[in-house]
């Protein structure tokens, strides 16, 4: 069975960095996409950034310049180097990964950043 498993959430202040880890089990056809969305409290989910198999990034403009997205293929593993954290930052943040046919999502792990 498929399972994606965020880590490295926390509580930082601002300005600092963090980053986060998805890694994946049960999937043995190529990712063709994988991304981090997030989702604040009342808002909906939004699209921080995806990395397509080649390595190719694409950032919401919110992020761009500070956070930074990795993936190992060989692992099935992808990375949200998250810098100059914000206060807006604060959500909780999901993994996805976009098969052929299928999409996958994670449980989510919680960010915060305070003033």
């Amino acid at each position: 069975q498929v399972q994606l498993v965020e880590s490295g959430g926390g509580l930082v202040q601002a300005g600092e960095s963090l980053t986060l880890s998805c890694a994946t089990s049960g999937i043995i056809l190529p990712i063709s996409i994988m991304a981090w969305y997030r989702q604040a409290p009342g808002t909906e989910r939004e699209l921080v950034a995806d990395i397509d198999r080649s390595g190719i990034p694409n950032y919401a403009d919110s992020v761009k310049g500070r956070f930074t997205i990795s993936r190992n293929n060989a692992k099935n593993t992808v990375t949200l180097q998250m810098n100059r954290l914000k206060p807006e930052d604060t959500s909780i943040y999901y993994c996805h990964v976009k098969l052929f046919l299928a999409t996958f999502w994670g449980r989510g792990t919680q960010v915060t950043v305070s003033a």
